[in-house]
């Protein structure tokens, strides 16, 4: 059973650029680049928790620092025209291409916002259960979960070139 099937799928390549200049490169791409190059630019984000002055804070981080996704259905001129505008955009002339699988699964846990928020859930006998979230019902790719910094870290489906992903998830309860 797939649980992340999503329609009309256009190609997400990830286009490298400096750290803590996402915003920037990605300003510069949506000038740069043409509407037959790419049909949209953006960050993938995501709800953690962090504690710090005595409280938990919610925070929101970016799923791949460093990078950018950009959506094109033409690959060709996409490349060209980061040729031609690489010195401008960004540190690299390559884009690493994300598998149509790892797209699926990203859609479907960020969805049309392009935002993973908190997911929230229980451990029963060592075996998690997602009670709500954008990781309710895909509790197999969960690989470690980090209690005190309420972090799960999941395996991509057939990773090829993104292998893991972060995400928040608090476990409200456990029992042994």
């Amino acid at each position: 059973m797939i649980l992340y099937e999503v329609g009309g799928i256009d190609i997400w390549y990830l286009l490298p650029c400096q750290g803590q200049e996402e915003q920037k490169t990605l300003d510069l791409c949506r000038n740069f680049f043409s509407e037959e190059a790419i049909q949209d630019t953006f960050l993938l984000t995501y709800d953690c928790m962090r504690r710090y002055q005595g409280a938990w804070h919610l925070e929101k981080k970016l799923v791949f620092p460093a990078n950018v996704l950009l959506e094109s259905e033409n690959e060709n001129v996409l490349k060209y025209e980061l040729r031609q505008n690489w010195e401008v955009i960004g540190r690299s002339k390559d884009i690493l291409k994300v598998s149509l699988e790892e797209e699926k699964f990203l859609r479907f846990l960020c969805g049309k916002k392009k935002h993973m928020g908190m997911s929230k859930g229980v451990i029963f006998g060592g075996v998690t259960v997602v009670t709500e979230g954008p990781l309710k019902g895909v509790e197999a790719h969960i690989c470690k979960i980090d209690r005190h910094k309420r972090m799960a870290r999941l395996q991509m489906p057939k990773g090829k070139n993104i292998r893991y992903l972060l995400a928040g998830l608090e476990i409200m309860e456990k029992d042994v």
